[in-house]
């Protein structure tokens, strides 16, 4: 650790024994801890007896931080950066600093560890040759079913962070808009105390979940069975995505002109592509 360097550090996600020795050893010598939370940083340093000198790094703050890190660099010192839990970057401030510290001519070493999305990946039986991690989803309902509709013809492994007061909703909102028979895996709290991993179809995944409130606490990722693929219909995603909206509106045959109209996609195809979804 002569050269200067920003170090990308992987902390816990509940088990505290799940910090590496690398990444102790790394904390422990570098110069400065730059930190998502001060506070929750500075009682996982002080299980391990780490004395270090920090600052925060937050999403209001990251962009004139860079500039106070990047002179650091200059200056010859190695500096970490930690958010609360997991890997940094993975829907945690730090893309602004690492692509700030890269572009000013300095190395960044990731130091590797948790990361939530893929603890409950390995562990849930879903396909994980392609999957895609789209983080969390929109606070309110319209623009969720809106994102997930937009998603609903994805045929790879999606995975998405959730928070408390929202599960429910959100898996109510899947439910609308993937179906009700489409297999749907929770990871809740994962390794703490009370970790449970659970999956099964939507409607049933639901009815477990609310009917038992201690399951709908703590942090979730959720996991998404892709969709089956279909045949090549020759329709652009764009205009299969529009009939769709325009199908949960009006007949099939006026759903698929518009569509036609607007997208330019042949009127015969889209209404057969209807009533083949229909059958």
């Amino acid at each position: 650790m002569s050269a200067p360097r920003l170090y990308v550090v992987a902390t816990p996600i509940g088990n505290l024994a799940d910090l590496s020795p690398r990444a102790q050893q790394i904390l422990a010598e570098v110069d400065l801890i730059a930190a998502e939370d001060t506070r929750h940083t500075g009682r996982l340093l002080q299980h391990f007896n780490i004395k270090a000198n920090l600052i925060s790094v937050h999403d209001h703050n990251e962009r004139q931080r860079a500039d106070m890190i990047i002179d650091r660099l200059q200056q010859g010192q190695q500096i970490a950066l930690v958010s609360d839990a997991g890997t940094p970057l993975i829907s945690d401030p730090g893309f602004v600093l690492v692509r700030a510290v890269r572009e000013a001519g300095f190395e960044v070493s990731p130091v590797p560890g948790c990361c939530a999305f893929v603890a409950a990946l390995s562990a849930s039986g879903m396909p994980s040759d392609r999957f895609s991690f789209e983080g969390f989803l929109p606070a309110k309902s319209g623009a969720r079913q809106q994102a997930l509709s937009e998603l609903a013809e994805a045929t790879q492994t999606l995975i998405f962070y959730e928070s408390t007061h929202r599960i429910v909703d959100s898996l109510r909102d899947m439910q609308a808009t993937l179906g009700a028979d489409r297999f749907v895996l929770v990871a809740r709290e994962l390794t703490k105390t009370f970790e449970t991993i659970k999956g099964a179809p939507l409607n049933q995944l639901l009815e477990w979940i609310q009917a038992d409130p201690n399951q709908q606490r703590g942090e979730f990722v959720v996991i998404v069975q892709g969709a089956p693929a279909r045949a090549d219909t020759g329709i652009s995603i764009e205009a299969q995505r529009i009939l769709g909206l325009l199908a949960a509106e009006l007949p099939p045959k006026k759903a698929a002109a518009l569509t036609a109209e607007i997208t330019g996609a042949n009127k015969k195809a889209l209404y057969q592509l209807l009533l083949d979804k229909k059958g």
